[in-house]
């Protein structure tokens, strides 16, 4: 659609300030159970123009109304009264949570039609399976699993919400800072049911930097000095923890972990239903956002992908939740891009040439590393690449099956596999920190547990007989490679895999491999 396109084009800073925006102008209301919309929002209207609203479950009805202007909400704040309750005590802070019930629930007989309820999580794996049997390609079954698992619009504007809410919070103390979500909630990578991550920033923007050159006078602020960066963050993120946890309302499990190499404060967050971390302005993570963002806007392939690498890794235990030996989520999405800098012609640019498109105002030297890059999506030429999802798949099975781990590292600035700096398992490169391999926590079985698992999947898809096993009722295609190993319905699978050595599989891709390349070179003469 038009509308598509053009928000398509926007940069990410431009989205970012947007819907920060709109979270400014937003609140979330706890509803009565038996609610009649109609209603709800005439009495809302009489505060102000509510511009958008939705309704979700969370441990009963919630809805975000966003109004057209922040103004509304003091006037509505100013009729909201405070709890009596007898049992409590209340922390007596004004947030932009509110609770409503029906003064007399009888009288308001409910009529009118059911809400509609926007999910915030996605469907199982097994339920994800069953539609993906319905469809005609691979390529509409990974479409399928990215509308299933991606986030929807009313999720993102939660999310903003949740930011918003603690920085009223943070400016308690600090007049002008912003709390921004970084990572998936942003990169157009983030699935349903992920946590939000956020960073307190107390970057003033530019406008003060001209004030200051008037006058004859150096103007600086007093402030509390301290001997390092880190024990100012720590310090900061204490404060604003006890903060959350003494007075936050509906924040729960509040963990302070300082001496992490990136201090945080975990919580739960129950009126919006997320599992939050906040940090400390992290310039870098924020590039690395905005990097995967303009990929992620470059073509429609590449989230495609990204989502079915992820949900596979999961389903097949390569990637896990708690932190340890395995392959993260941003190592897999960085390996998928770097896949597709790797395809004749590149489906991606590279960083380097993302680098050349810069100006001025792109510049970007963090901590004396270069992580300068276009942001004008405009200005990216669109690739000439044609290739199908059901072809890409198969081929990213093949390129990471047969891929020199030993030898060679994944570096997403050149595009190249370039010799390893030194011996991790797996080497990928940091986009920006130069120097630091994002997947130096990965063990050798793991990366051989994750090999083996993608020669089967390329021998499974390459196997294949569509047809047959849509008549004979039995997951095909995608759906096939997310079943669970020993999971598997037909026991033809396990007895195919029965005395297959990977060396036959090998010679097996090999002869495969020539057969593609034949009808690929077939394919884009056309």
């Amino acid at each position: 659609t038009d509308a598509e396109v053009s928000t398509r084009k926007k940069t990410f800073a431009e989205v970012q300030t947007e819907r920060l925006d709109q979270a400014e102008r937003t609140v979330l209301i706890k509803c009565p159970s038996r609610l009649n919309e109609k209603k709800l929002l005439q009495y809302l209207s009489s505060h102000g123009n509510v511009k958008s609203h939705f309704f979700f479950e969370n441990r009963g009805i919630s809805a975000l109304i966003e109004f057209s202007d922040k103004s509304s909400i003091a006037s509505l704040q100013d009729a909201v009264g405070i709890p009596s309750t007898s049992e409590h005590h209340v922390v007596p802070f004004k947030s932009r949570l509110f609770t409503f019930t029906l003064k007399n629930p009888v009288s308001q007989n409910v009529e009118g039609t059911p809400l509609h309820l926007s999910p915030q999580c996605h469907i199982p794996v097994k339920d994800l399976i069953e539609k993906l049997c319905l469809a005609d390609s691979i390529s509409s079954q990974m479409y399928i699993l990215l509308n299933e698992y991606q986030l929807t619009e009313e999720n993102i504007k939660l999310r903003f919400l949740a930011c918003s809410l603690v920085r009223d919070f943070a400016r308690a103390y600090f007049p002008d800072s912003t709390v921004k979500p970084f990572g998936s909630s942003v990169n157009t990578f983030g699935k349903l049911g992920s946590d939000v991550d956020m960073f307190l920033d107390f970057r003033d923007t530019g406008k003060h930097a001209t004030k200051m050159k008037k006058g004859p006078f150096e103007m600086e602020y007093q402030m509390k000095r301290l001997p390092s960066e880190r024990l100012a963050t720590q310090r900061i993120l204490s404060v604003i923890g006890d903060c959350l946890d003494n007075f936050g309302p509906g924040c729960v499990n509040v963990q302070k972990i300082l001496n992490a190499r990136c201090p945080l404060v975990k919580f739960a967050h129950q009126p919006t239903g997320f599992q939050c971390d906040l940090s400390v302005s992290n310039s870098i993570a924020i590039r690395s956002s905005e990097l995967l963002y303009i990929y992620g806007c470059l073509d429609s392939r590449v989230r495609a992908l990204v989502f079915t690498i992820r949900c596979w890794a999961r389903v097949h235990g390569l990637t896990n939740s708690a932190p340890g030996t395995w392959i993260t989520n941003f190592s897999l999405t960085m390996m998928v891009m770097f896949f597709l800098q790797r395809r004749s012609p590149p489906i991606i640019p590279t960083l380097d040439q993302l680098k050349e498109l810069a100006d001025e105002k792109d510049k970007h030297i963090i901590g004396g590393y270069d992580c300068s890059f276009v942001s004008d999506l405009r200005k990216i030429k669109p690739t000439k690449n044609t290739e199908t999802l059901d072809v890409l798949l198969g081929e990213f099975f093949e390129y990471f099956g047969n891929f020199d781990f030993r030898k060679n590292s994944i570096n997403l600035r050149k595009g190249k596999e370039v010799n390893k700096p030194e011996s991790s398992p797996l080497y990928i490169w940091n986009p920006f920190e130069q120097d630091l391999n994002i997947s130096k926590n990965v063990n050798q079985p793991q990366l051989e547990k994750f090999v083996a698992m993608a020669r089967e999947s390329a021998w499974i898809l390459q196997k294949e007989d569509k047809t047959q096993q849509i008549i004979n009722k039995e997951p095909w295609g995608l759906a096939a490679l997310l079943i669970p190993v020993g999971k598997s319905n037909s026991s033809k699978m396990k007895n195919r895999m029965k005395g297959i050595g990977s060396e036959t599989i090998r010679s097996l891709l090999d002869s495969l491999k020539l057969n593609n390349a034949n009808s690929q070179q077939k394919a884009v003469g056309k």
